[in-house]
């Protein structure tokens, strides 16, 4: 097994990368002041662009929501890849021959072999499209029609057609230059008593893609009745496809689910296209098999599925005794989401295709919002097995969906739960309530440890509903919120709007005056003083945020020596100071005349290595926000400038507590006295230096 990768290579490939060129093939970038780039954010939906790339420095960050980091980061939220898979990726495209720490990683050979691959599921592509155009395919192309899918969206997906015959695609590839061994390891053709032939004859043909775009197999529906094959048959588990980690239409959704946060499951490759075309653009199926752990896992990823819970999996199913089965399935991998599950299954059994064949687009748009939790589709299936007519069935019920009601992790939505139960069946409360509690030693060892979130999402409601404003998350401020100076909100920075007063006017405080008047009778009456609120200037604040913006972008104008030197005193905000401190600890502004362009990623990694996730992010936006200035000569000015005030203010602070020693010094220590007012003198002198520069 292959072991990490080389630093230097990963390096290496990151110097050969351009951040844009990436980012420009999902995100239209438009120029944002020197060295500067943004576009909307691929990451949440956005009207007013706030998404910043900065290729210089190689990082990209959102303040909008926050995301932020280098090509390698931007690739795995995007693509749903681990860091590997990403840092692999871009190595083929930027041409660099990966060494791993232990052991080699791929042969050279594997590597080969596995290009060798992609390009002939490539030419076999090129060649199906090409065959749906013939006369022989107009059996395929009525098929289709029919469905409601024309010319540009067959295109759209690739669709082509394998014509009837034993070898007409084997003998087009070897004619591209391929050999026999290639061709076998392929899965384009099957073996035989007197040698290969093609697998796929007769059959409208969907290229399965994989989440960057490239062919990895094939997919393909039967349409003659003389054909004695299954109804679908896929590529078989070759070097290239694994079925159980493969999500048609993945390639087209990734973008979606990313922003959305949400993904659709249908059964079939016409589904796909059929959700896609009608806007539902989130929507993906498995091939060939039902969807499992594998699958789960590229979905995790793809949604940022962590603790917050607010992603979406909603799973379409046809309403036959096949498709419940598929959904009771699913049920049983909900306990591997965070994210809340729901099952979307229309009332005539119809499939996305045919509904939208036969009512249009808007009818799958509704059938995927009507989603309803996978749980209460869950119970309604456990329930419906029983006569509830009489008591044994009703017992029956209720001990049948007890366990699916344990397994919910949302301590809060189980007595919801408890309640539907209890009223399906006509029973108390209390039976149910007993019922699950003996049920859950049963359903304990299921899924992760911990509750999920309750919030909209336990009421069937998107995360995203549109026209309602997000709603405050109901912990604690920090204190920069409290204050009501600028702040570090998602990762950039932003002024929260007083309070509106009573008759519409701005109030000065953030608290009715009643509210205010009950914090004091309560640290009258309980005892203590109540902590003042940590008031930040907003002057310092700027200077202070805008020096370490220079600080990561542009060191080469700052003073190495003074800056890695400073007190940390000097920074008011906690969040600036702790950046400071993290920059000491990268190696300080040294460091970041070596290396440049890695030098914001080596603070975020040190941020990240502390588990400050706040900070890092906040130090994403510090290195890509654009610093105020229209060219190179008047970045300098900036530069030097915001740099000097920040050694002015330090110089204020050393000052201030110099003639605090001096007024408490005795008057007759004239030794003490004559050295603190030579340190002023001194200091002033510097002072006045520092200035010409501000």
């Amino acid at each position: 097994m292959a072991g990490l990768i080389k630093r230097e290579d990963i390096d290496e490939v990151r110097s050969r990368t351009r951040l844009d060129d990436v980012v420009g093939e999902f995100v239209s970038l438009r120029t944002a002041g020197v060295g500067s780039l943004k576009g909307l954010c691929p990451f949440h939906d956005e009207r007013t662009p706030s998404f910043h790339v900065r290729p210089q420095v190689g990082m990209y960050h959102c303040f909008g929501c926050g995301e932020s980091g280098d090509v390698f980061t931007f690739l795995q939220k995007l693509d749903g890849v681990t860091f590997a898979e990403a840092v692999e990726r871009q190595a083929e495209r930027v041409g660099v021959q990966l060494r791993y720490e232990e052991g080699e990683g791929p042969p050279r050979e594997e590597v080969g072999r596995r290009q060798r691959l992609i390009e002939m599921h490539q030419v076999a592509e090129e060649y199906f499209r090409r065959q749906l155009g013939e006369s022989e395919a107009q059996t395929a192309r009525e098929y289709l029609s029919a469905r409601g899918f024309d010319a540009e969206a067959l295109d759209q997906f690739g669709v082509g057609y394998a014509p009837r015959g034993w070898d007409n695609l084997l003998r087009f590839v070897r004619g591209r230059g391929f050999t026999t061994e290639e061709i076998t390891a392929s899965g384009l053709v099957s073996e035989g008593r007197r040698g290969i032939y093609d697998r796929f004859r007769g059959r409208i043909m969907w290229p399965i893609r994989d989440v960057t775009g490239r062919t990895i197999g094939f997919g393909a529906r039967k349409l003659y009745e003389d054909d004695q094959g299954p109804k679908y048959l896929n590529t078989p588990e070759t070097p290239l496809y694994k079925k159980a980690q493969v999500l048609y239409g993945l390639d087209l959704a990734k973008r979606e689910i990313a922003r959305t946060k949400r993904v659709v499951v249908v059964e079939g490759y016409t589904d796909v296209m059929a959700a896609h075309l009608a806007g539902v653009g989130q929507a993906v199926a498995t091939c060939g098999t039902a969807f499992g752990e594998e699958h789960a896992k590229v979905v995790s990823r793809l949604l940022g599925d962590e603790a917050s819970g607010t992603g979406e999996v909603v799973f379409t199913f046809d309403g036959d005794e096949a498709g419940q089965r598929a959904a009771l399935k699913a049920f049983e991998l909900e306990q591997r989401f965070v994210a809340q599950t729901f099952v979307a299954v229309e009332a005539g059994g119809r499939d996305p295709s045919d509904l939208r064949a036969e009512e249009g687009d808007a009818a799958v748009r509704d059938l995927v919002d009507g989603r309803r939790p996978l749980f209460e589709f869950a119970i309604t299936q456990a329930i419906s097995r029983f006569d509830l007519s009489t008591v044994e069935g009703r017992v029956g019920a209720m001990r049948a969906a007890a366990p699916v009601v344990a397994s919910i992790r949302d301590a809060a939505m189980r007595p919801g739960y408890e309640r539907l139960v209890a009223g399906r069946l006509g029973v108390g409360m209390d039976e149910v309530a007993e019922a699950v509690r003996r049920a859950k030693p049963a359903s304990a060892g299921r899924g992760r440890a911990g509750e999920r979130r309750s919030g909209s999402q336990a009421s069937g409601r998107s995360p995203q509903q549109p026209g309602r404003a997000p709603q405050p998350s109901g912990g604690r401020q920090s204190s920069a919120q409290q204050a009501g100076a600028a702040h570090p909100g998602r990762g950039g920075w932003q002024s929260p709007a007083p309070l509106p007063a009573a008759d519409g006017a701005q109030s000065a405080s953030p608290y009715e005056p009643r509210t205010a008047g009950r914090i004091e009778e309560y640290a009258e009456q309980l005892g203590g003083t109540a902590t003042t609120v940590p008031d930040f200037d907003p002057v310092a604040v700027r200077i202070e945020r805008g020096a370490l913006q220079v600080a990561l972008q542009q060191p080469q104008f700052v003073n190495a020596t003074l800056f890695d030197g400073l007190n940390g005193e000097v920074f008011t905000h906690p969040d600036l100071r702790t950046v400071h401190a993290y920059m000491q600890q990268s190696g300080g502004i040294r460091a970041g005349l070596t290396d440049p362009a890695g030098w914001p990623e080596r603070v975020m990694e040190t941020a990240a290595g502390r588990g400050d996730d706040r900070v890092r992010s906040l130090v994403g936006a510090l290195a890509v926000e654009p610093l105020p200035a229209e060219d190179a000569a008047g970045v300098e000015r900036y530069s030097r400038g915001i740099i000097a005030r920040l050694f002015d203010s330090d110089m204020a602070r050393i000052a201030s507590e110099l003639h605090s020693r001096l007024q408490r010094t005795d008057p007759t220590d004239l030794e003490t006295s004559s050295a603190l007012l030579n340190q002023l003198q001194i200091l002033e002198q510097q002072r006045a230096r520092i200035r010409q520069l501000m």
